[in-house]
């Protein structure tokens, strides 16, 4: 069975999202949407993803506490941002940030989350030197967003991941 199916929780919530975004129960909807999801379950297995062991589940929570603020607190700023322009252009830069993160999937979750927060964008991550670099829509200090993403990301992901 397990040969025919390699990620049963993967192929069930890939056919639940395929019926939630077509809001239908219909059978042809069942039979594409469980195809999709074991295809990409084979997918998955040829790819052959680093096996992950969580640590320090509370972590996880004060880090889903800390993206869901700062992604709040983007929010308005580049709204403020944006309703400024006007009056002061906004000051955008690339800041560089040497990074000891070195787990595959911690990197992809940070990756995620800078992604996400409105007025931050993960434009690349150097392996041999650790070092990202990040865009910044409105940008004052870039030592200050070097701190911030080593302190309020960087290092609960080390402690869930590594």
């Amino acid at each position: 069975m397990r040969y025919w199916f390699p990620y049963p929780l993967l192929s069930l919530s890939l056919l639940a999202l395929w019926l939630l975004i077509n809001q239908s129960l219909s059978t042809g909807h069942i039979l594409l949407g469980s195809t999709l999801g074991i295809s990409w379950a084979w997918i998955m297995v040829n790819l052959q993803p680093d096996k992950t062991r969580l640590r320090k589940f509370r972590r996880i929570a004060v880090l889903t506490g800390h993206v869901a603020i700062d992604v709040l607190r983007s929010n308005l700023t580049v709204m403020r941002a944006i309703l400024r322009s006007g009056n002061r252009p906004v000051n955008s830069g690339f800041v560089a940030i040497d990074l000891s993160l070195r787990d595959d999937n911690a990197l992809a979750l940070l990756a995620c989350i800078l992604t996400a927060t409105p007025g931050t964008a993960w434009l690349e991550f150097d392996r041999q030197t650790g070092v990202l670099t990040i865009h910044v829509l409105d940008l004052e200090n870039g030592a200050r967003w070097s701190e911030l993403i080593k302190r309020r990301y960087e290092a609960p992901l080390k402690e869930i991941f590594e």
